[in-house]
């Protein structure tokens, strides 16, 4: 619908308009996504609900310029980005956000050099956490409502049910709880992308008295969505109506211990634990409940005189999935647990105490391509590919044994 000069008047880089104001519940992308983004874009996008409500946000893709302050999306508790700074998303980090208010503005914003495939956001409203809220873990998925929410819907606890008839709620004076692994109760589990789905659904008899009703049927759909991380977030969501919506998202929970043997069947509980150099130590990470659908792959183990930093005074175990210590040997086991031993060793002209820091990444077990398949993978080759989250855990101190401190004593003052 261009005129025949247009290129005479106007320039070849004008911007592809984008953003708008968005109500309720959806999804919305970067301009071409998925294909790739354009330079200088400066896209606001304005979601609303009702009073009563508030603004779920989550990112289901990200790929942007490996480089924060260049391209990003900034996400404003409000209606403009005025408003109070919630958070920024860059590179391939993919976050969910909580508006305390039924504003939310997004901002996504590019420079003039690299380009990528941009992002793809879904919104929700959500029913504010002081009417229920769903907490979920690897371990279990527990649904809270309050009673006096449910009464002004015209319905009373007992008569709720999940997808599973026979899974029933504990009913106090205050609240209803459903509380239950999250392999029960009828959930189903699917993948998306590096994460994980389990849905449900809440229903409540109704009354068989009569031929009609002038009660809507109360159907609220559960929804956990699943990170490899162990830091737990929530969010309810409930849309007024028929059909409603609790959504959470959790973040699988890991644990990692020493073992006094390759067998590991006795755990370390000494603290500090006590050893001597060059002694063969045992190590287990692994999901605290066992699931088959998933892998978890230790991706980076370093060791530091100290717990507060792992990043000035470091030596590493393991780097990218690739041994990097000599003594490092990994030991073959389920796919829900990584073991590794090392021998023992100390640092020089520092604390007494070393300590271990693992990062470990948890796939899907059905994606062929996923990062806990690709085994050691330097960073330089990998760049932008992994889409994984990484979990951080720490274990330690480890100390010697006041024997070996009078060995090294010596040749300390030597040294000196």
């Amino acid at each position: 619908n261009c005129c025949s000069d247009y290129q005479t008047y106007c320039g070849g880089n004008t911007t592809v308009p984008c953003g708008g104001s968005l109500f309720g519940s959806g999804n919305f992308s970067s301009p071409n996504h998925p294909s790739y983004y354009y330079d200088n874009a400066y896209c606001v996008w304005q979601l609303r609900t009702t009073d009563d409500q508030r603004i779920f946000l989550s990112f289901t893709y990200v790929q942007l310029e490996n480089c924060c302050y260049c391209d990003y999306i900034a996400i404003y508790d409000g209606p403009s980005v005025s408003s109070p700074l919630l958070g920024k998303v860059c590179d391939d980090n993919r976050s969910v956000f909580y508006s305390s208010s039924n504003y939310m503005t997004v901002v996504f914003r590019t420079d003039g050099s690299v380009v990528g495939r941009g992002f793809k956001a879904d919104f929700m409203s959500s029913l504010q956490p002081s009417s229920g809220r769903v907490d979920c873990s690897l371990d279990n998925m527990n649904i809270v409502i309050e009673k006096s929410y449910l009464n002004s819907l015209g319905y009373d606890g007992h008569s709720l049910f999940l997808y599973d008839p026979h899974c029933r709620p504990q009913v106090s004076m205050y609240q209803v709880v459903f509380s239950f692994p999250l392999n029960t109760c009828g959930n189903i589990r699917r993948s998306v992308g590096d994460r994980i789905l389990y849905t449900n659904s809440i229903s409540a008899y109704t009354s068989t008295q009569g031929q009609i009703t002038r009660q809507s049927h109360l159907r609220m759909n559960v929804t956990c969505l699943m990170e490899p991380d162990s830091t737990s977030q929530i969010a309810f969501i409930v849309d007024h109506g028929t059909n409603s919506s609790i959504t959470g998202s959790g973040r699988y929970n890991t644990s990692m211990a020493f073992y006094t043997s390759s067998s590991f069947y006795e755990k370390v509980t000494q603290v500090p634990y006590k050893v001597s150099l060059n002694q063969y130590l045992y190590v287990q990470v692994g999901l605290r409940w066992n699931d088959s659908n998933l892998i978890l792959f230790l991706d980076t183990c370093v060791a530091s005189p100290t717990p507060f930093d792992f990043h000035t005074r470091v030596y590493y175990l393991v780097r990218d999935g690739c041994p990097v210590d000599d003594t490092y040997h990994p030991i073959t086991t389920a796919q829900s647990v990584a073991r590794f031993s090392f021998r023992a060793f100390q640092f020089l002209r520092a604390s007494e105490a070393v300590y271990i820091q693992c990062k470990v990444v948890i796939c899907p077990a059905s994606d062929s391509n996923s990062r806990c398949r690709r085994g050691c993978s330097r960073r330089a080759a990998r760049g932008l590919e992994s889409e994984h989250e990484s979990q951080t855990l720490v274990v330690g101190p480890i100390q010697l044994n006041d024997s070996e401190k009078k060995k090294e004593e010596p040749e300390n003052q030597n040294k000196a």
